[in-house]
């Protein structure tokens, strides 16, 4: 997303941050059609993102790119959308904006309280079984969504969940485990805090600082090896603009943290009990500006 948003880096950064990337191991992109400065930039990053990989070569081909449909952005604004012949166009032109035949996981962004979720559920499948899309994926979902969507999908039918995961925010740890127990792979964005959280890591969680400076490593590291920790269903997608940066969050991946470490850094952290999405109304109003 920060390849696209407002303040972005420019192409050549944004190419090198991939390449990053892409050499330090990581082998999933998250990216959307709806990342873009105002209304007139739909697929922006999608293209972007499959123009930097064809860029790296063979190295690019063994990367996954996620993206996600279901986000609409009308005068520049954020809205939603989950009806069956939107996801059908917005497939088709992520399709064109990243150059295959097909999508390795296509998520729904967001649920749309106009749409029954299990009419948008159903168009996913509907896209799998036509081949457009490999992996269905959903995103900002509580409970209520994911049962829905599983039971719909069968199991092994949904590929994973996208919501909001972090030291701060962690209301939404009752889907990361629900996922665990259903088996599916609970993808957590902002989790290292969203927009300007990186900076404030270490003075907002003592435990995360005293563990980073023990180590003679980032507090970003340790907030993200502190997630991975968590389960191997888990994946953190931290959104990174430089290539110093991607080398250091890849860096979490070999970061282990013993016993005493991980409780360090969860006593010491402040919890969010609030969750992703609010299923008494599943309200389309995003929680920031510029929602995940």
């Amino acid at each position: 997303m920060e390849l696209s948003a407002d303040g972005r880096p420019d192409r050549a950064r944004a190419f090198a941050t991939v390449l990053a990337a892409v050499e330090a191991g990581i082998t999933i992109i998250d990216v959307a059609d709806s990342y873009g400065v105002g209304a007139f930039e739909q697929n922006h990053n999608e293209g972007l993102v499959a123009d930097a990989l064809r860029a790296c070569g063979s190295a690019g081909r063994n990367v996954l790119v996620a993206t996600k449909g279901g986000h609409t952005r009308p005068n520049g604004k954020w809205d939603v959308n989950g009806s069956p012949d939107y996801l059908r166009l917005a497939c088709d032109r992520s399709l064109q904006a990243l150059g295959v035949e097909q999508i390795g996981l296509y998520q729904h962004h967001r649920p749309d309280p106009r749409v029954p979720y299990e009419d948008t559920v159903g168009v996913l499948k509907e896209l799998r079984e036509a081949g457009k899309i490999a992996m269905i994926g959903i995103s900002n979902a509580v409970a209520a969504h994911i049962y829905v969507a599983f039971s719909i999908l069968g199991s092994k039918g949904l590929a994973s969940v996208q919501n909001e995961f972090s030291l701060r925010a962690q209301g939404g740890r009752t889907e990361l485990e629900l996922c665990r127990d259903l088996g599916i792979t609970f993808l957590a964005y902002s989790p290292l805090g969203g927009i300007g959280g990186a900076r404030q890591l270490a003075s907002a969680h003592c435990g995360l600082a005293d563990v980073a400076r023990a180590r003679g490593v980032s507090v970003q590291q340790v907030a993200l090896a502190w997630e991975l920790s968590l389960g191997p269903h888990v994946i953190p997608i931290p959104g990174c603009s430089r290539p110093a940066t991607i080398r250091d969050c890849a860096a979490a991946m070999t970061l282990l943290l013993d016993e005493a470490e991980l409780n360090s850094v969860a006593t010491n952290s402040s919890r969010d009990s609030t969750s992703v999405v609010d299923v008494s109304n599943q309200s389309a109003t995003p929680r920031r500006d510029r929602p995940q």
